[in-house]
């Protein structure tokens, strides 16, 4: 039987004929043993049909290593120097994959177009794997780039049951342990700025200010509750509606450092006292939490960490000698400054 007339015959075609993804055609020709061998017979017998010869260079190029690991951030450059999240990110898988004597391709990732445009990149086998950073739950990317044969692990997760590789704080444990330390002070109606809701980070975090609040025999309040976006307009915006609809409220669990310091120029054109009127916590324990007046009590994240565990996973994964669990949750620890001050003591 022959493939498509007038030109050779594409992978695609030889997917559809075998009844199998692209991406398990691709592991099939470039020797993969992450294949049935059912898949394996099905991909054979479809080539054979179709008369489908690969692309040698490509093969040539897959069956040796490029010594390539691609950071994948999926936000524009404005949040991505903005952020110190990312910065420490970068900072901590650079140092790993220098120590292995690998080149790093950081990539964003900021529309569809752009997606399809790495995944074509991918599939030409030009990197031996892939981090994946800031990822909402409704990205398709991880998946697609495991249906291409190639090694990823994720910064973070899009859900508690996860597929692919991750790393991740303990984000519940850091709600936790900010309303803790705020009922610990006296607060009595703390509020939260969240992250987007799109993202498991910001539901965790979300879900461990309400689990203080229940160890507290506080009942949670919907309107102690704004979204935002993780970036410094977006805390003002969701501290300025929080302080619109709770004028009372005497502390704020904002999911990150830079959301704080948002809310915190609304708390201040507001005429409200960081810590005497309202308390503050961030997370990240970035500089941004050091250098705010009055200096920010933040949820630390060992971001570096994570970085050279996600760069460490990945090297295991392409050489395909696993020593660490596929998934790790590191641990988070509170670092206590004055921007909240005991209610005795203001």
């Amino acid at each position: 039987m022959s493939g498509r007339q007038g030109g050779r015959p594409t992978l695609e075609q030889v997917a559809a004929r075998a009844g199998v993804g692209r991406g398990t055609v691709s592991r099939v020709i470039n020797g993969s043993p992450r294949v049935s061998e059912q898949a394996r017979r099905a991909v054979a017998r479809a080539v054979a049909e179709l008369g489908y010869v690969p692309n040698q260079a490509a093969r040539a190029l897959a069956g040796s290593r490029t010594d390539a690991i691609a950071l994948v951030i999926p936000e524009a450059e404005a949040r991505l120097f903005a952020e110190p999240y990312f910065l420490d990110l970068i900072r901590g898988v650079s140092a790993e994959l220098a120590d292995a004597d690998k080149q790093l391709l950081l990539t964003l990732v900021r529309s569809e177009q752009e997606r399809q445009r790495f995944e074509q990149y991918l599939a030409a086998q030009r990197v031996d794997g892939v981090l994946l950073a800031s990822v909402h739950g409704d990205d398709p990317l991880p998946d697609r780039i495991r249906e291409l044969g190639i090694p990823v692990v994720m910064n973070g997760r899009r859900s508690e049951a996860e597929p692919v590789p991750y790393v991740d704080s303990d984000n519940i444990g850091a709600g936790r342990a900010a309303v803790a330390h705020l009922v610990a002070r006296g607060r009595e109606r703390i509020a939260t700025v969240t992250g987007p809701l799109d993202m498991y980070v910001a539901r965790a975090r979300l879900g461990g200010y309400m689990a203080g609040l229940a160890e507290a025999g506080r009942i949670p309040d919907k309107s102690l509750v704004s979204a935002g976006d993780f970036t410094e307009e977006g805390g003002r915006r969701a501290m300025r509606l929080l302080l619109d609809r709770r004028p009372d409220l005497d502390a704020v669990f904002v999911a990150s450092d830079v959301m704080a310091a948002g809310a915190r120029g609304a708390l201040r054109e507001a005429g409200r006292r960081v810590p005497h009127d309202v308390a503050l916590v961030g997370v990240d324990d970035s500089p941004v939490a050091r250098l705010m007046d009055p200096p920010l009590t933040s949820v630390r994240q060992p971001i570096e960490e994570m970085g050279r565990t996600m760069a460490r996973m990945l090297l295991q994964e392409i050489a395909r000698t696993p020593e660490e669990p596929r998934r790790r949750v590191l641990p988070t620890e509170l670092v206590v400054r004055d921007s909240c001050r005991a209610v005795s003591g203001a």
